[in-house]
């Protein structure tokens, strides 16, 4: 009768409703006549429960009602057991009329025929729900109870509650729900109170809760933050449920609840762009994006294709991430709207067939070597790369009339510590020089240079937080350079908007920078992610200070002590006031620097560096001493 895991089997329920049937009908019989039941029914008694057996059973079977798992059992099963005792109710009634009509008497009672479908009904679903409850409380005796709280107490509340009752892995106590409207405090949701936020940290204080589950699907950035970070002072696990379209088939299940992560406690109020402006730069225009393989390009592919452009270019020297993002927008995009395309921005002769070939109108510029500790020790590709790539992609859109063109620059560019950081400002200076120079000559030029500046983004490729996740997941130690060192963060998708709509408003010349935010301590990022992976920092995992690596700053700058910024129509974006220089003077210390490559002498490429950018000081790095010298 009891099958694997200790559940009843098929035959076991069929067997339990058999019995059921009979012992309903004999149980109509008995308060049908105040358990003193007549002699006459006595002797048709005998005919009767053969009958009313025999198609009870046929309705069992036809209906399946034995072949659901008790532990699961749910409202479809009990409407299952209804359907079929009243087909089974239908075919008695038929078979009395049959048999009314020649002998004119009844099988079965009418009387004794509802009483006994009302009793079925019942007993079957009683049954089945007391075989459910003794089979979670048998299991949950066995587990460790985790007591959790729930924030939200609207519609996706109650659905967390059901959905954590049906969850057989674990047993969940719902200590209480916590909900911001007053309207709800002190009332009741299934038997759980819902207190007001203000009760929030008296629960956490005086409960030992184990997890806290966000249910409010519309929350803002600033409140989800302030509910983690209280829950990570008290050592609760964080989980929050996924948006409604996520849901399988329209329903939440348990393992659809995930945990919150790092990018949560650095998430922000979402952008408000300007659409309209950003669509009439974008649709039906040829753009080429490259770098278009990396994190910022790849998401600015993503986001420009929205916009109904005639057709993007994705250029990138990386095979296998460029065939990745292929295939990922193959999946999303109607083909025909992008190409990818495999080329080196740093050769002059395969960057002038894209311009003829494609004829671009908007050009975002994105490739650049990034990693600070190895451009440090590989100058020469670094000015290779961030400087030639720029200056050979900036010329060709003078020469076949790109309308804009974008530099993606960087935060590290100003006042500039490391080869990279000053590789990217000396880009700058030749983009921005470009602008004037050709502007100056013709107000009607048709090509305009526009910079970004910004931060770190969240996720994207030599960022630490993924560096610090793969440390966690290996079992540690998380390496920090230094206790004090800061950072200014974002995520991919909203500095990517921003450079759309910087693009968008830029006329020329402008170098943009955003609103980082407040800059975060790296140290405490650290902590938290190892709070929120559930470990104990100095028990299950340690923090070791390894030491400024090369060219690395102890905190990031949007601008010089001698720059400003003009704000704009946009609140995150400003425009940086920075000193600006003569084209033919950039140009002539640009083709002195780019002369030194053949030489692979690092010194005196990063000497040259520094006479182009004098803000230019090395920090933590071999080429200190240059800064001596001067």
């Amino acid at each position: 009768m009891i099958g694997r895991g200790r559940q009843f089997s098929s035959w076991g329920i069929f067997l339990a409703d058999c019995c059921i049937v009979l012992f309903s009908l004999m149980f109509a019989y008995l308060l049908r006549f105040n358990f003193e039941i007549p002699e006459k029914y006595i002797h048709s008694f005998r005919l009767v429960v053969p009958i009313v057996f025999f198609v009870r059973v046929l309705t069992f079977i036809f209906f399946r009602t034995y072949a659901g798992l008790i532990r699961y059992t749910s409202s479809e099963d009990a409407q299952k057991i209804f359907i079929a005792v009243l087909t089974g109710s239908l075919a008695l009634s038929a078979i009395n009329l049959i048999y009314f009509s020649s002998e004119d008497v009844y099988v079965v009672p009418y009387s004794i025929l509802i009483m006994e479908s009302i009793f079925t009904v019942f007993f079957m679903t009683a049954f089945r729900l007391f075989s459910k409850i003794l089979y979670h409380g048998l299991q949950n005796t066995k587990k460790e109870k985790n007591n959790v709280v729930i924030y939200g107490a609207g519609e996706a509340g109650a659905i967390t509650i059901r959905t954590l009752a049906r969850d057989a892995g674990m047993n969940y106590q719902v200590l209480a729900f916590i909900d911001d409207n007053p309207k709800l405090a002190h009332k009741r949701i299934q038997g759980i109170d819902i207190l007001p936020p203000s009760e929030f940290d008296r629960l956490l204080e005086e409960k030992k809760v184990d997890q806290l589950i966000i249910s409010i699907m519309k929350i803002s950035p600033k409140h989800k933050q302030e509910i983690i970070e209280k829950c990570l002072e008290h050592k609760v696990k964080v989980l929050q449920l996924p948006p409604v379209q996520q849901w399988i088939n329209g329903e939440l299940s348990f393992k659809q609840i995930k945990q919150v992560n790092i990018d949560d406690l650095l998430e922000r109020e979402p952008i408000k762009l300007n659409l309209k402006n950003i669509s009439a730069q974008l649709n039906g225009k040829r753009i080429l994006i490259t770098g278009g393989a990396g994190s910022i390009g790849s998401e600015l592919v993503r986001q420009i294709l929205r916009f109904s452009p005639a057709k993007v270019f994705v250029l990138d020297q990386s095979e296998s991430p460029l065939y990745d993002l292929e295939t990922e927008l193959t999946k999303k995009f109607q083909s025909g709207i992008f190409e990818t395309v495999i080329a080196d921005v740093r050769n002059a002769q395969r960057m002038e067939r894209v311009f003829e070939y494609f004829k671009p109108e908007i050009v975002y510029h994105t490739a650049a070597y990034k990693h600070v500790p190895m451009m440090e020790v590989n100058p020469s590709e670094s000015i290779l790369t961030n400087i030639l790539g720029t200056q050979i992609c900036a010329d060709l859109s003078v020469k076949y009339g790109v309308e804009k063109f974008v530099l993606v620059s960087t935060d590290k560019a100003v006042n500039p510590t490391s080869v990279m950081g000053a590789s990217k400002r000396i880009a700058e200076m030749y983009v921005q020089s470009l602008d004037r120079k050709i502007n100056r000559e013709d107000s009607s030029a048709r090509t305009h240079f526009i910079t970004t500046r910004f931060g770190n983004v969240l996720g994207s490729q030599g960022s630490v937080i993924p560096h610090f996740k793969k440390q966690i997941e290996q079992g540690g130690p998380i390496t920090v350079t230094h206790p004090d060192v800061t950072r200014f963060f974002m995520t991919i998708p909203e500095a990517c908007q921003l450079v759309l709509e910087a693009g968008a408003m830029g006329e020329g010349g402008e170098i943009f920078i955003f609103d980082m935010g407040e800059s975060v301590k790296i140290i405490d990022l650290a902590k938290k992610m190892i709070t929120l992976s559930g470990l104990e920092l100095g028990k299950d995992i340690s923090i070791v200070i390894t030491g400024m690596r090369p060219g690395e700053k102890l905190y990031e700058e949007l601008l010089t002590k001698e720059e400003n910024t003009i704000p704009t129509h946009h609140e995150k974006i400003m425009i940086a006031k920075v000193r600006e220089y003569e084209y033919e003077e950039v140009k002539s210390k640009i083709e002195s620097l780019l002369s030194l490559f053949g030489l692979q002498k690092n010194e005196q490429i990063v000497a040259k560096m520094k006479e182009i950018v004098p803000e230019y000081v090395s920090n933590n790095s071999e080429f200190e001493m240059l800064d001596q010298k001067s």
